[in-house]
């Protein structure tokens, strides 16, 4: 096959990740990144086309004969970028609008997994503030707000208590505080255990696992402080056994795979789903029709086989599980955030010390750019600094190594990544 140009779309340290294992193909010649970051343009070209402006991107795509695009983000996804890639006879890698409701749409997501049977916390949906109310009153223990639509991470409420789902309530159908995200609610039982993410790949017939992985979601140690998109992850968890990766891709990908299909609506990409491990068993907490971020960080860098010859295989109905090899041992990463992160946070502060991580270890930017030939932060995840290892106690170890080579103003991280759930 000749070489091809790849068109990546998004910016994030996702992004990075992905544009760091795609390069490795011997197929792929050349990489844009729209929009890119400052990590991404040392492995690719970055163009100004921001991920949502699917015309120019097409346009583009068109101009340097991109053989293979691939969307990173939710919000083109959702808004059928690949619908529209496809109709112009653009080769694209994810979901078409129709699939990608997994992610876009909650309720569509709650429904459907009832419809086909698929282990899931028992939840109602609403739109009206007064009955959503009226059902919370007798809804029977501790419960979770979320949003329907895509609120960026944020639009999910843990409740301890009837006040605090009383005041959620509140916030997203009244105060309209996610906007159209949550025009429509869903009250949800609150699961318990240890989460995990398990991203496959899929073709919309096969589907083929990726090496699980945990993130850490909590803002500060001990599973402390508020929610964030991710301060780090660690991949395979030791409590995750083949057997348990065999029952989720019988009970829940698998099912979920077919029955996308059965709608007319085949799922072709990346599908990731966040799991809770209860005590009657894996169940879902969400579907996300694309990559996650950090855990990309630390699946990636277990992949043996070639992405970009997966992702083309997925695209023409091709996909076979020995495409998909994988290295042994783990991979930990730790992020770096922003002072302030997850709340207001300053940008434009230098970041010294990038070429002195051991070359071994990967940095995968996020929240960077490029001011006078200085990298600076742009946002509140700035980088995550992944390392392999034998195990997991030595990919944690390497990686907070590379951590501290690392320095800008107020970064701030986690100090205890990879630790088991049982000791949060």
């Amino acid at each position: 096959m000749n070489q091809l140009s790849l068109l990546l779309v998004g910016s994030g340290g996702r992004e990075h990740a992905l544009a760091w294992k795609l390069a490795q193909s011997p197929l792929v010649e050349r990489i844009f990144v729209a929009p890119g970051n400052a990590g991404t343009a040392v492995l690719a070209e970055n163009v100004p086309i921001g991920e949502n402006d699917t015309a120019g991107l097409i346009a583009f795509a068109r101009e340097k004969a991109i053989g293979l695009t691939v969307v990173g983000p939710e919000a083109p996804l959702a808004a059928g970028i690949v619908d529209r890639f496809t109709a112009a006879g653009l080769p694209v890698f994810g979901p078409t609008q129709a699939a990608a409701q997994l992610e876009s749409s909650k309720a569509f997501a709650k429904a459907f997994m009832q419809e086909m049977n698929i282990p899931t916390a028992r939840a109602a949906v609403f739109t009206d503030y007064q009955e959503a109310q009226a059902y919370l009153a007798h809804a029977p223990g501790p419960v979770v707000i979320k949003a329907s639509g895509l609120a960026a991470g944020k639009g999910v409420i843990v409740c301890d208590d009837t006040a605090q789902a009383a005041a959620a309530l509140q916030q997203m159908l009244l105060d309209r505080a996610f906007g159209a995200a949550s025009d429509e609610v869903l009250i949800e039982e609150r699961m318990f255990g240890p989460e995990l993410s398990l991203l496959v790949l899929t073709d919309g017939v096969t589907a083929v696992p990726l090496p699980p992985a945990r993130d850490h979601k909590r803002a500060y140690d001990h599973d402390k402080g508020p929610n964030t998109g991710g301060m780090g992850a660690y991949a395979p968890p030791p409590d995750v056994t083949p057997a348990l990766v065999d029952k989720i891709m019988a009970t829940i990908i698998q099912p979920t795979i077919q029955g996308m299909a059965q709608r007319g609506t085949p799922y072709v990409g990346v599908l990731y789903a966040g799991l809770m491990l209860t005590s009657d068993g894996p169940k879902v907490v969400e579907f996300n029709c694309r990559f996650g971020d950090p855990e990309t960080q630390v699946v990636l860098p277990l992949l043996a086989g070639d992405l970009a010859a997966i992702m083309l295989a997925c695209i023409q109905g091709q996909l076979s599980p020995e495409m998909v090899q994988t290295h042994a041992g783990a991979c930990a990463a730790v992020v770096m955030a922003s002072a302030g992160y997850p709340g207001s946070y300053p940008t434009g502060v230098p970041i010294t010390g990038l070429n002195d991580v051991p070359s071994d270890m990967i940095v995968f930017q996020a929240g960077t750019a490029v001011q006078d030939h200085q990298t600076v932060t742009s946002g509140g995840r700035v980088l995550a600094v992944s390392a392999r290892g034998d195990d997991l106690a030595t990919a944690v170890a390497r990686a907070y190594d590379g951590v501290t080579h690392i320095r800008f103003a107020g970064a701030h991280y986690r100090t205890d990544i990879g630790k088991p759930f049982s000791t949060l």
